[in-house]
């Protein structure tokens, strides 16, 4: 993780991680795609980890919910 990704989650923007791994990042993705809370977070995570649609359907998300993040989803 680089400086800047550490400095955010120290200054607290995300409080729920205090040092997140790339992998833990993507099981937190599709867990939160999968239930129906507000999205706005996993919206977050990917584009701050810049994930690809590849890693998203191996870990578990739906094909049609990983075409529905086309625009922000890498592939």
């Amino acid at each position: 993780m680089g400086k800047a990704k550490r400095r955010s989650f120290h200054l607290g923007i995300n409080k729920q991680f205090s040092n997140l791994s790339r992998e833990d990042a993507i099981k937190e993705v599709v867990k939160q795609l999968k239930s129906d809370d507000d999205k706005n977070e996993a919206y977050g995570l990917i584009t701050m980890f810049g994930m690809y649609a590849e890693e998203l359907l191996e870990a578990g998300a739906s094909y049609e919910t990983v075409i529905s993040l086309r625009g922000i989803v890498k592939e």
